[in-house]
């Protein structure tokens, strides 16, 4: 059986930072990024009762990644937003956005990939860096429903 390669699961963020009806505008992350994992962090409970029975309590998840490094790059919409952030301090909902997740293994150009949109806060961790570049690394919190549909031609359509 064939492995799918990692680059053909692709992580997105949408750095208008709007979640109106506006249009998304896509970048892809992953460009000086070694690893990118979606943490799960399940939130569940384990016990046993007092027959000696295993008891188990799943109640869901509470998903992250860290994008780290993240370099500056003046052409990259999603580090002018990031430097945003940090020049005014930005909290609450001005860090929320959408976090768009494609299978390219899934579809084709032509049709579109299988793709998951989710909300998300996206809240730098730090800033500055070493003598290779300006970083600034972040956490990504997924928030919400997923929302399933297709990416085609940089556009994210949910499915009905």
């Amino acid at each position: 059986m064939a492995k799918v390669e990692r680059k053909y699961m692709a992580h997105y963020l949408d750095t208008t930072f709007s979640l109106g009806d506006e249009t998304a505008a896509w970048e892809r992350l992953g460009t000086d990024l070694e690893e990118y994992n979606v943490e799960m962090n399940p939130d569940i409970e384990q016990g046993k009762n007092i027959l000696g029975q295993s008891t188990f309590k799943h109640s869901g998840y509470e998903q992250s990644a860290d994008a780290d490094p993240f370099y500056a790059d003046p052409d990259s919409a999603l580090f002018l937003k990031l430097q945003d952030i940090i020049d005014n301090l930005s909290t609450g909902d001005t860090l929320k956005t959408y976090a768009l997740e494609v299978h390219l293994w899934d579809g084709d150009a032509t049709s579109g990939y299988t793709a998951i949109q989710q909300e998300c806060y996206v809240q730098p961790t730090s800033y500055g860096g070493d003598t290779s570049g300006y970083q600034i690394p972040f956490t990504v919190y997924y928030v919400g429903d997923r929302t399933k549909g297709a990416f085609l031609n940089n556009a994210f359509t949910a499915t009905t």
